[in-house]
């Protein structure tokens, strides 16, 4: 018989101990969290774990053993396990190309006239990204450029014949490479339904191939789905350039309405940004006994509005119910993704709502408040009111909200690095290159991913995160990574000063950056791809990305997402 797991102490679970002060208070008063859940399913099947288990036909589900190493219809264990993996890569794209279609329709709609608080916020990104899809910019007005571009993206979803048009943007070498081993994706959807049809009994039995259209589909996502939501992101809300803000659980207010906002699209988040900052608001929550709101974000959420609103970062993925165990949330806005269904039960604790807003996400528990884009504003701002009615309902006796918090600066998109690196007038990757070939920086490093209970969170990812800066190794983070190095204190300029290596230091103090780059969210990994391009496209280190010193690692990853991501990078020459 299996033997049971011994309880962890919160010490062991954590690193920070914001975190740990609230999972003791978790255990004080007897509630469950995804640590303790972690627990209770003792040892995981060994077999799910390691792919070797088939559940893609009823005369199944099959477990291959070296006794038994066929399934009933004949797949081993290479078709097993290249199946399984091509489906969790469909997964984590569809989810990225998911939030990048909701984008793209938002912007034609903009493009339209729509009215609801969106706009076109960065021209320039417009202009400069339509032009890469072909689209004509010249005595056209940015309405009917972003029309235009729109119907260009929405073409990558629909095309069953013509190979992505995002691929262009990689260096010719991978170009040519892709075409070699037709391996350039079509369509989105087309590569995601091909996928799912592969990978469905008694049609593609031959490993190589499976995990060949694994490839194609995660690059579907890479230099398709992510990349276009990060460029629609910027054209509408605008290309982040370097903030401050601050970090972990410190960042809510014992005397204000707290909201916080946790998922990935911004479409909402957005907008409630700018209705906490709203006159009408503000007096409103003054008139219900609060100094004001605070609104701050968990996950990939607070990636986006931290680096465009400079808006505090509460924590990252494995940090959601630890919020609400703060007892001083009036509510927590959820969307896709990352959101634990376990939210609405441990708010019950409490009195913190859990509101649901996305049409394809519905939790049991939750309020379920549908956004209308068009009445956008008007809709953020009712949900903050909504928070500010729950104010008098906070009950001070259950209320504990950490001390610790710490500063940081993100928003280090690829146009930024540019212009640090290079100057106002000047803005390039050629100061970067040549510190790599004087050796003063061995190379850069892109640690992406997610936090998971299996491990003390945040550890695996800050650990190596010091040892790579000893090393001069420049580290670019997105995603619940991004928040973990926040924490530790990594993502201020001030952390080159001190236990990094002296080439690094020397590049960090003259451009005053950090040794960490925070370059947004998940789908912002499509920005890694882009500064690693720019880093080939400046010469001297090669001619492909498989050419220059660059890997990416997902340490403590949890979501297929971070499969499709790790595939994407494989797929276009970086190593993982």
């Amino acid at each position: 018989m299996a033997k049971r797991k011994e309880p962890k102490t919160p010490e062991m679970r954590v690193l920070d101990p914001a975190s740990i002060e609230i999972l003791k208070k978790a255990e004080s008063e007897g509630l469950n969290t995804v640590f303790t859940r972690m627990d209770t399913q003792e040892v995981q099947c060994k077999f799910g774990t390691q792919g070797l288990c088939c559940r893609v036909c009823h005369m199944g589900p099959c477990r291959i053993t070296s006794k038994i190493p066929l399934g009933v219809c004949g797949a081993d264990a290479h078709t097993i396990v290249a199946r399984n993996y091509l489906r969790e890569v469909v997964g984590g794209a569809a989810a990225h190309s998911d939030h990048a279609r909701g984008l793209v329709l938002l912007l034609k709609k903009v493009a339209q006239g729509l009215e609801g608080g969106y706009a076109i916020r960065d021209e320039r990104a417009l202009r400069r990204n339509a032009a890469s899809y072909g689209v004509e910019n010249l005595d056209r007005g940015k309405e009917e450029i972003a029309a235009e571009l729109a119907d260009r993206m929405l073409e990558d979803f629909t095309s069953q014949e013509k190979t992505l048009k995002g691929l262009e943007l990689a260096p010719l070498n991978r170009q040519g490479m892709w075409r070699k081993h037709d391996s350039e994706p079509l369509g989105i959807d087309r590569m995601l339904v091909e996928s799912m049809h592969r990978s469905t009994m008694g049609v593609d039995h031959d490993h190589t191939h499976l995990l060949k259209q694994a490839m194609r589909t995660a690059l579907a996502d890479g230099w398709g789905g992510s990349r276009i939501a990060s460029i629609v992101s910027d054209i509408l809300f605008g290309t982040p350039q370097p903030v401050r803000g601050d970090v972990n659980l410190g960042v809510l207010g014992e005397n204000t309405v707290n909201i916080v906002v946790h998922g990935h699209e911004p479409i909402l988040s957005e907008m409630l940004a700018v209705a906490v900052r709203d006159e009408e608001i503000e007096t409103a929550a003054v008139q219900a006994g609060a100094e004001g709101v605070t609104l701050a974000g968990v996950c990939c959420t607070a990636n986006e509005i931290l680096m465009r609103h400079g808006i505090a970062v509460a924590g990252n993925f494995l940090q959601q119910e630890l919020a609400v165990i703060t007892g001083a949330v009036e509510m927590m806005v959820v969307d896709v993704q990352c959101c634990m269904p376990s939210l609405p039960e441990v708010a019950a604790a409490y009195h913190t709502e859990i509101v649901s807003t996305s049409d394809i996400a519905r939790t049991p528990g939750a309020t379920h408040l549908p956004f209308a884009e068009d009445r956008a504003y008007e809709d953020a701002k009712a949900l903050v009111r909504r928070a500010i009615d729950n104010y008098a309902n906070r009950d001070r006796g259950k209320m504990a909200i950490p001390k610790h918090q710490r500063p940081l600066v993100g928003g280090f998109s690829v146009d930024a690095i540019k212009y640090m690196l290079g100057g106002s007038f000047r803005a390039s990757f050629r100061p970067l290159n040549d510190a790599i070939m004087q050796g003063r920086i061995r190379g850069v490093c892109g640690i992406v991913g997610c936090s998971n209970p299996k491990t003390q969170m945040d550890a695996y990812t800050t650990t190596l995160t010091r040892e790579l800066l000893k090393n001069n190794v420049l580290v670019l983070k997105t995603g619940c990574a991004a928040i973990a190095s926040g924490k530790a204190g990594l993502l201020t300029p001030e952390a080159a000063l001190s236990d990094i290596g002296q080439g690094l230091r020397e590049v960090c103090e003259a451009v005053g950056m950090p040794p960490v780059l925070h370059m947004g969210s998940c789908v912002d990994n499509s920005r890694i791809l882009e500064a690693a391009t720019e880093i080939v496209f400046e010469g001297g280190l090669g001619e492909d990305l498989s050419d220059i010193p660059a890997v990416g690692v997902a340490p403590e990853w949890m979501s297929e997402k971070a499969i499709t991501i790790g595939c994407y990078f494989v797929a276009s020459g970086v190593d993982v």
